[in-house]
């Protein structure tokens, strides 16, 4: 019986340095995370004048976290990404932009919603993310405006 006990002890000895990388193994395939704050996938539809904005990019600014960005395509439709494609957000309040300015040439810009969503300190919209993320309605209005094209000064021409 001792001589069993002693063949045990050498077997575990030499199989200790795999039971731990396989240990280590295992954690990573569980998702150890990335080092990057845990972010939740949002996407929603962003619409003017309740019709769909098909142009433009809808940026969500957090205050301690980089922002979360995402073009709109055709239909108002956005996905988020933070750091890697549609990963979505960091939870919490996110000021919101929409940039809906296409350049048209060096001295020209058109605006497909107003120029006033594009900064945080004129939009006004507001998001409050959490694990509870359902699809997000960001709803813009010309009041009384329209789609307009822009002249820019100094176009280096």
């Amino acid at each position: 019986m001792n001589l069993s006990a002693s063949n045990n002890r050498r077997a575990y000895r030499s199989s200790a340095p795999l039971l731990a990388m396989l240990a280590g193994l295992s954690a990573a395939a569980l998702g150890c995370g990335d080092g990057r704050p845990t972010r939740i996938p949002i996407e929603g539809q962003v619409l003017i004048d309740g019709e769909p904005l098909a142009f433009g990019q809808i940026l969500f600014h957090s205050k301690e976290h980089r922002p979360a960005t995402s073009r709109i395509d055709s239909e108002g439709r956005f996905r988020l990404t933070t750091y890697e494609k549609g990963d979505g957000c960091v939870a919490g309040a996110h000021q919101v932009t929409v940039n809906a300015g296409e350049n048209l040439s060096s001295t020209a810009r058109r605006w497909h919603a107003p120029k006033k969503y594009a900064e945080t300190s004129s939009s006004g919209l507001v998001v409050e993310v959490n694990n509870n993320a359902e699809p997000v309605r960001i709803d813009l209005t010309w009041s009384g405006g329209k789609p307009f094209v822009e002249k820019l000064e100094g176009g280096g021409d």
